[in-house]
């Protein structure tokens, strides 16, 4: 998919666009650089930037990079450390694929701000689904729960 592809396929994602704000800026195969101003909704009680938001940045920068083919990928395991707050009005997250095997990959994502300081660290574990029910018997029961 390209740039543009991917973005209006990625405007379902209501949280993530809507309420967050976050865009995508680029994207190539296996990776995404995606894009959030920091708005008072991202702010904790302490004045800095809620770490649940950093997360979702990141989150989806992977959702992002990894769901640009035909088989859908969602994560297992997300592991971030968050290195500082930000002094910044932007953060920036750049997902890159570290590896990928027929069902599990694995992702690593940056989080920088606009003052070029590294705010956070995420390595992400993903899991391949298949793009159709690899029986006849699950697509059956996948008409009958639709």
């Amino acid at each position: 998919m390209n740039l543009e592809e991917v973005r209006a396929y990625f405007a379902a994602d209501r949280f993530a666009a809507e309420v967050c704000g976050i865009t995508i800026e680029e994207v190539s195969p296996g990776e995404a650089f995606c894009r959030m101003e920091i708005a008072d909704l991202h702010k904790n009680a302490l004045g800095g930037v809620q770490g649940g938001a950093i997360f979702t940045l990141a989150d989806f920068a992977f959702a992002v990079a990894s769901n640009q083919n035909e088989a859908p990928t969602v994560s297992l395991s997300n592991h971030i450390t968050y290195l500082r707050g930000s002094g910044g009005t932007v953060l920036f997250a750049r997902a890159r694929q570290v590896s990928s095997g027929r069902r599990i990959a694995a992702y690593q994502v940056t989080v920088t701000d606009d003052l070029e300081q590294i705010i956070a660290v995420m390595s992400v574990t993903g899991y391949i689904r298949n793009k159709e029910p690899q029986s006849p018997r699950a697509s059956e029961g996948l008409k009958r729960h639709a």
